[in-house]
């Protein structure tokens, strides 16, 4: 059997671990190429686009994928679209792999948004110095605010289009609660700026900034595919995935 793992995530990472040296099992963990450097991973791993839902159809029909699980990140709304329909396609069946989103707790000054355009229009009325943990990739969104001050942090250096006033830090998570909070201080941060990618590497950040009493604006995430089952940690991934080696009837599938 053939499993691929639309991965570049802590859970996929998990779920690769988790399912290497399963008898009977041949793994690939795809990645999209945006980190430079990646970790390497147990079993097969091949990086770049696949080409759209075509491409990834032909792909699963070339290399006789039994079972797709995409872990990608939240936010990578577009793959777990391709994914839906190519999975369709190739009639080859698909899980959704999520983290549970963050939620907020009493203190939290949250402003949600539906997107990144929507985070940056609400900005001028929330502060003036801003750290902006939404990655590399969507900057364009806040080129235009030329009268606040970001700190953009990232696994990558950004590339323009991004805000003229930025400085950047290259970094990756886990992140803790006194490194947060000394950032916050030592910068002058005044409002936050996340998307909702749930998980503990980077939730620290919410703690000091409700500790700190400053607004955050959420960014809230796209919706897994309609009909995708979904589960949320690598542990029912995996259960899933073997369940998938088990003899039976197609249908079982």
């Amino acid at each position: 059997m053939h499993a691929l793992i639309l991965g570049g995530t802590t859970e996929a990472r998990r779920l690769a671990e988790l399912l290497d040296g399963t008898p009977g099992l041949r793994l690939t963990s795809s990645l999209a190429g945006r980190v430079a450097g990646p970790r390497a991973l147990p079993g097969g791993t091949r990086v770049g686009g696949f080409g759209g839902a075509e491409g990834l159809t032909a792909w699963l029909r070339e290399h006789g994928a039994d079972a797709v699980v995409d872990a990608t990140h939240p936010f990578a709304g577009t793959i777990s679209f391709h994914a839906a329909r190519a999975a369709a396609a190739a009639r080859v069946p698909l899980l959704a792999l999520r983290r549970p989103g963050w939620a907020p707790v009493p203190g939290d000054r949250w402003h949600e948004a539906e997107s990144l355009e929507e985070a940056a229009r609400a900005l001028p009325a929330l502060g003036r110095r801003v750290f902006l943990t939404t990655g590399r990739m969507g900057l364009a969104a806040f080129a235009d605010l030329d009268t606040l001050w970001f700190l953009v942090r990232s696994v990558d250096a950004p590339e323009p289009p991004h805000p003229a006033r930025m400085r950047v830090l290259l970094e990756r998570g886990p992140f803790t609660l006194d490194g947060e909070r000394e950032l916050l201080r030592r910068h002058r941060i005044d409002v936050v700026v996340t998307k909702d990618s749930g998980g503990a590497a980077t939730a620290p950040k919410l703690t000091a900034a409700r500790e700190a009493g400053l607004p955050v604006v959420v960014v809230r995430r796209p919706p897994v595919p309609q009909g995708v089952p979904v589960v949320a940690d690598p542990e029912s991934a995996a259960r899933w995935v073997r369940e998938r080696l088990a003899p039976g009837p197609p249908s079982s599938r």
